[in-house]
């Protein structure tokens, strides 16, 4: 067992997730993974469980019964990994919008370089995104402006799935009331983690949008990011 542990959802990447597998599983830096699959109905389970023979030390895999939102997996799987003695806990994306070299920034900036929570940031320096139509640029990076309005964070990039956090970290949150399932979910944690005084950091990356598989992004997962950041604001406010 690593010290550190990706944690990857998935739903229908049969196309990206074996090459992102082995794309971690070749980094100088080792470390393991956990994927979270929803019930694939394109058998992305039966794969991991294919490479699960060939990297049987370092690749962990666990099934829910149906696709439960993006949040919903990574509780699932933080509270898998508490159980559990790893330290750097990862969540990345399968379909190679992340690039997995830059697990070894984000693991650097929390093991030697003091943070509790790296975020690899789309913002921090410009706007770095390939392929993006620049209707999805404005609305993304926007958000990132409403946030930090509403919220009071400085986080250039709150709505970045690409982050470490330290172990500590995911045991003083209440994971169990983290209510949003979507993008708004990854505003949440930053959010929550901010209040409790966490070192948030955020790593320059280039986010790249996936070429293989489809895009879960819904009108629905918009909403809740809009309407939500303004729900946990305001009920923050009443819990200080």
């Amino acid at each position: 067992m690593q010290d550190a542990v990706v944690i990857i959802p998935t739903y229908n990447e049969i196309e990206n997730i074996e090459a992102i597998l082995r794309a971690v599983f070749t980094l100088p830096k080792a470390f393991d993974v956990l994927v979270v699959d929803d019930n694939s109905p394109d058998l992305t389970a039966h794969k991991v469980k294919d490479l699960q023979k060939e990297f049987s030390n370092q690749l962990f895999l666990e099934v829910r019964k149906e696709k439960s939102g993006l949040g919903t997996a990574y509780i699932h799987g933080f509270k898998w990994c508490l159980n559990k003695d790893y330290q750097y806990i990862f969540e990345m994306d399968a379909d190679f919008s992340h690039n997995p070299k830059d697990l070894e920034r984000l693991y650097e900036a929390c093991k030697t370089e003091g943070a509790d929570v790296a975020i690899g940031s789309r913002y921090v320096k410009g706007v770095n995104v390939v392929n993006w139509p620049l209707g999805r640029v404005i609305l993304s990076y926007g958000a990132s402006i409403y946030v930090r309005l509403i919220t009071g964070m400085k986080i250039k990039d709150a709505t970045a799935g690409f982050v470490c956090y330290k172990r500590q970290v995911l045991e003083q949150l209440n994971l169990d009331q983290i209510k949003f399932v979507g993008y708004a979910f990854q505003i949440e944690m930053k959010f929550k983690a901010y209040l409790k005084k966490f070192k948030i950091v955020e790593v320059p990356v280039i986010f790249t949008d996936r070429t293989k598989g489809e895009s879960k992004l819904s009108s629905s997962i918009i909403s809740e990011a809009i309407f939500g950041v303004i729900t946990m604001k305001f009920k923050s406010l009443f819990k200080k």
